[in-house]
């Protein structure tokens, strides 16, 4: 492919957005993809690609192209578009850099690379391409299993699709996919799910607008049948966010029942309830969290209730690779005081004899099994009774953490 500095320029421009001004790097793409409706399909591929791959190898990237590691402060776009270069080499050895057409790519040469990246090898937070401060906590939470979680991880996630059974099965939906050119195949980690052959804009796929799918990784779809939802019941996601597996639950209780989905993010219900007309869950009810008055009238009404609560989202650095270089220490910590917060309250949301489920997409323990740890023993009528955990290097999907607890009968919650 012959490289035109435009493209190089766009890469250097979305790059710029994401670790100048802390843009989040899919929506810097899907709007730098937009404002040039002339570029072919190439090109945007090659804008989309390379984008996303310079941001997961940040660290190493930089390292080969310019020097000691820093997080990209002030750095200019003849450096940006360098690292252009540096990542086209790192894909293809063989890739004619043309360095006299574009001076950014002076010097720039695939045996210096490799031989600068081999050098490196030892020094697992540059080869791996996370913040040091990422990397120690790694270690410290999982030991000798880091390594391997960080390289699955730096692999690109496939686009998986879960079938809404309300309209639809999963063999019937991959027939209809695979007419139009969208191969796929099963997993056995999610009966209604379809891991794409191909990327694309599934998102304009009739059968998309129509609701006889949803995005949604294989992991994530694990959540839902795990509180054990049944036809009829009561059921409440407390964190539901734009409604993933509001909907899920929907379709596992075959619209009978109700659904009451909270979040304090109002946009994002309105988001929910869009979906859930498209996928025709009419069982949805979405209400915004205002106060813990909220919370408190709905004290011991849930048969199950869900709580894919606030976390890190290590389990999905795949598909969201820009959130390492987001991420702190701090905000670690904090989100684990949240996370503990709406453990002990909103699970007052749960009746006698319920099943609740809380959830995280992280894979450190610390904000997994230790959180359930520490409710149990300030909690003496909740018991554990299942627990899972979806590693992506085991299993290839996004990371996520699972736990199971029922509430013991006759032991109500009084509001405060």
């Amino acid at each position: 492919m012959k490289l035109h500095r435009t493209l190089l320029e766009a890469v250097a421009q979305a790059l710029a957005d994401i670790f100048g001004e802390g843009k989040y790097a899919d929506k810097v793409v899907e709007r730098l993809l937009k404002s040039n409706p002339r570029w072919g399909s190439r090109d945007r591929a090659f804008i989309a690609e390379n984008v996303y791959e310079i941001v997961r190898w940040w660290r190493l990237v930089w390292e080969l192209g310019i020097g000691d590691w820093e997080l990209g402060q002030g750095i200019s776009d003849a450096e940006l578009i360098r690292l252009v270069g540096v990542n086209l080499l790192l894909k293809n050895s063989e890739f004619p850099i043309p360095n006299s057409q574009f001076p950014e790519f002076a010097g720039l040469d695939a045996e210096s690379i490799f031989q600068r990246k081999k050098s490196l090898e030892g020094e697992r937070k540059t080869i791996q391409s996370v913040p040091d401060w990422m990397d120690e906590t790694g270690v410290a939470e999982l030991g000798g299993k880091w390594d391997a979680e960080l390289v699955a991880l730096n692999r690109p996630a496939a686009v998986v699709l879960r079938a809404n059974t309300l309209k639809t099965n999963v063999l019937e939906l991959k027939k209809k996919l695979e007419a139009e050119g969208w191969e796929s195949e099963t997993t056995p980690l999610a009966p209604d799910a379809l891991v794409l052959k191909r990327r694309g804009n599934i998102f304009q796929n009739p059968h998309f607008k129509s609701g006889f799918f949803e995005v949604q990784d294989a992991g994530s779809q694990c959540i839902a049948p795990f509180l054990r939802p049944e036809p009829g019941m009561r059921v409440i996601d407390a964190c539901a966010g734009a409604g993933g597996k509001t909907l899920h639950l929907a379709a596992l209780m075959q619209n009978r029942g109700s659904i009451l989905s909270l979040d304090p993010e109002a946009w994002k219900l309105e988001e929910l309830r869009k979906r859930a007309r498209r996928n025709g869950a009419n069982i949805v009810q979405a209400r915004p969290i205002e106060s813990s008055k909220t919370i408190k009238l709905l004290h011991n009404s849930a048969d199950r209730l869900l709580l894919d609560v606030p976390c890190s989202g290590l389990g999905t650095l795949r598909r969201n690779p820009d959130a390492k270089w987001k991420l702190s220490p701090q905000f670690l910590d904090n989100v684990r005081v949240t996370q503990a917060a709406i453990l002990q309250n909103y699970s007052k949301m749960l009746r006698p004899g319920g099943l609740m489920v809380y959830a995280t997409c992280s894979i450190l323990p610390s904000e997994n099994e230790r959180q359930v740890e520490r409710f149990l023993l300030e909690n003496s009528g909740f018991q554990l009774i299942e627990e899972r955990k979806i590693l992506p290097s085991e299993l290839g999907f996004d990371g996520f953490y699972m736990a199971l607890l029922g509430r013991s009968e006759g032991l109500e919650v009084r509001g405060e």
